[in-house]
């Protein structure tokens, strides 16, 4: 059992002094964002992507502000690839953020491309927490996985394989949740939507370039907002902070969206 910690002031909740943190999909967008919020509250970072200039781009800039960060690329949807990682590093956070969202008709689903997406949203987010969590036995740690608005309220046409992958990670957090709680592990869950990225820029790019039916679908999203804008990845950062911080240090299983009132509406 532990026990329940004692938080002190307001700046030791916040800071993130003297912890390691894992953050997947690092090189731009909301991981980027989440990079820059979390070594600013003083952690160490261990920067993973594909993308091996954007991690080297992300890591000069980090530096810059005097954050420590070590970067890897790795292929996130090769489970080899991440064991061998796990070999040499250690972490008091992780937070699984890295995604894809390929656009594809149901009816034109195949056994390789529904599996490519598995692996890369869902499974490696398995193995990630599954390695996390044999390192830290015994002293426990928090991990913060990353789903969609589109596992709880599907929207867009062409994504029922994104959706089935980002309602399984929900699954894994809230299952891992009551698990490993009494171990001293906190498992929550952010679900943004409608974040502007420079992938979300590309995907739009290709429906009004391939699709108009999808194009009144964004439309339609757009209207849908309550606060009448899209978001910012900074804005899911800051949400990351409070659910990696001792801020909420009463919170674990929880699914916080991030996404202007969109659910609600």
């Amino acid at each position: 059992m532990f026990n329940r910690p004692n938080l002190g002031s307001i700046n030791q909740i916040v800071s993130l002094s003297g912890k390691k943190v894992i953050i997947t999909g690092a090189a731009n967008g909301i991981g980027e964002a989440i990079s820059f919020r979390l070594g600013e509250s003083g952690a160490s970072l261990i920067l993973l992507d594909i993308d091996k200039k954007g991690l080297t781009k992300l890591q000069a800039n980090l530096m810059e502000r005097d954050v420590d960060a070590t970067i890897h690329q790795i292929d996130l949807g090769n489970k080899h690839e991440i064991d061998d990682l796990w070999s040499s590093i250690q972490a008091d956070i992780l937070v699984n953020n890295a995604g894809i969202y390929p656009f594809k008709d149901f009816l034109e689903l195949d056994s390789d491309f529904y599996d490519y997406v598995m692996r890369v949203n869902l499974d490696q987010v398995l193995w990630m927490c599954q390695h996390f969590i044999k390192k830290n036995l015994g002293r426990g740690g928090t991990i913060l996985n990353v789903s969609s608005i589109e596992a709880i309220l599907p929207f867009k046409e062409c994504m029922s394989h994104y959706s089935i992958s980002k309602i399984g990670v929900i699954a894994l957090t809230r299952g891992l949740a009551k698990d490993y709680g009494r171990k001293g592990f906190r498992v929550n869950a952010l679900v943004p939507g409608g974040i502007i990225t420079p992938g979300t820029k590309k995907v739009a790019k290709e429906i009004t370039r391939l699709n108009f039916g999808l194009l009144k679908t964004g439309y339609d999203f757009s209207t849908r907002l309550p606060l009448g804008r899209a978001g910012d990845p900074d804005e899911v950062a800051l949400a990351a902070l409070f659910l990696v911080s001792d801020m909420s240090s009463y919170i674990t299983g929880a699914i916080l969206p991030v996404d202007g009132g969109f659910l609600s509406s």
